[in-house]
């Protein structure tokens, strides 16, 4: 059977891949660049996107990265892209493409268009239940969204969803066929544990950068401060952790980083002496590897939580609430994972307490398969070759 040509239509800027979820995109459709040709059609804030690229999207093993095309109007301008209807109908044609993605449903009836024009079978991969996110940030028009989504993933030839969870949801409360929808969730390039010298040297590190006493325990949590479910996480850590923390006499710190904070928000993390905020730090994987422990008391939202997935990689054990861990399978992550019941911060604390960072226990080789990013591409082409 052939290998389908992809197009992959992405409303929003992925270039350069900083964030979690960016790279999540980038990788993906340069690791099935690897099996199939892959063109990408995305929003025209997006820069380096040629081939002097240099972020993690461009594998190390090919030299060609994914030949991208930016001149789409973001999503929130969304009807406007059918002025670029025949020009993407066009590109189509002249790329030999087989099968359309689109990120997100944002772009739904974008690509009911084109299947109209081309006749090519159209798919979206959903990071959460969008409609659902919208409902936790406020927006009074959700429910219209709640509509769309459902209506478009209806309509679609193929759904994929970032987690088992959301998928099964999605089957029962917008009736989808089971035999339309599958799960494409984050990959890791990773295959085994960080070694443990490796740990101990970044950890040092970090004690010598922030100047604190060896036998300080680092906590870490990281995200994209843009999201309601991260940032409310903060005002779980400040308001609801910290009080329980602060009476015991094991010395701690909790390192903040991440992008898109306000300055409000920067300022009250900036004044906690028990707080470290770094903010968005390039080397991520220095704090993923360094810190005791990655903390995730996040309770809203849906998808997967890309930075659990990293940390888990890297071979850091973990501390999270219930609804953050959805997606990861408890029964991959051995005794790496410790789940809380959402909102019983007094046992989160006693979890963080009772922590003993001289266990050195390994991330189990079930996590690694379970996440291995060619496994899930080549699963997600099966799918892709019965359109």
């Amino acid at each position: 059977m052939k290998t389908p040509s992809v197009l992959g239509i992405v409303s929003y800027r992925i270039f350069p891949a900083e964030m979690g979820g960016q790279k999540a995109i980038a990788d993906l459709y340069d690791s099935l660049a690897g099996f199939t040709q892959v063109t990408l059609v995305v929003s025209r804030e997006n820069k380096d996107t040629g081939s002097d690229r240099s972020d993690r999207s461009q594998r190390p093993d090919r030299s060609d990265p994914v030949p991208v095309f930016p001149f789409l109007y973001n999503h929130w301008k969304a009807p406007l892209n059918i002025l670029y209807l025949r020009r993407v109908q066009k590109l189509i044609k002249q790329r030999g493409i087989d099968v359309i993605i689109a990120e997100h449903s944002y772009l739904g009836f974008f690509l009911l268009l084109l299947r109209w024009l081309t006749k090519k079978p159209v798919c979206i991969r959903s990071h959460n239940i969008e409609s659902h996110r919208f409902r936790d940030m406020g927006r009074i028009w959700w429910p219209l969204y709640t509509w769309y989504e459902k209506r478009m993933h209806r309509r679609m030839d193929h759904s994929f969803f970032i987690t088992e969870e959301d998928k099964s949801w999605a089957i029962s409360h917008w009736k989808l066929d089971p035999e339309k929808c599958s799960v494409l969730t984050y990959g890791t390039s990773a295959t085994a544990p960080i070694p443990l010298a490796q740990r101990i040297g970044a950890r040092e590190q970090l004690l010598a950068t922030y100047r604190l006493p060896a036998g300080t325990r680092l906590f870490l949590f990281n995200g994209s401060f843009d999201y309601l479910p991260n940032t409310d996480a903060l005002r779980i850590i400040l308001t609801e952790l910290l009080p329980l923390l602060k009476p015991s006499l094991i010395p701690f710190r909790i390192i903040i980083c991440g992008k898109g904070l306000d300055k409000s928000w920067e300022k009250v993390l900036l004044d906690n002496p028990a707080i470290l905020y770094a903010g968005f730090v390039k080397d991520i994987d220095l704090y993923l590897r360094g810190a005791d422990c990655f903390i995730s008391p996040v309770t809203l939202g849906s998808g997967i939580r890309i930075k659990m997935v990293d940390a888990l990689a890297a071979n850091q054990p973990m501390i999270a609430c219930k609804s953050a861990a959805k997606g990861i399978p408890a029964e991959i992550t051995g005794s790496k994972m410790v789940l809380i019941d959402d909102y019983d911060w007094q046992a989160f604390a006693r979890a963080m307490l009772s922590l003993d960072p001289s266990v050195k226990n390994d991330t189990p080789e079930a996590f690694y398969t379970h996440f291995n990013q060619e496994r899930i591409v080549t699963d997600a082409l099966l799918s892709l070759q019965a359109l």
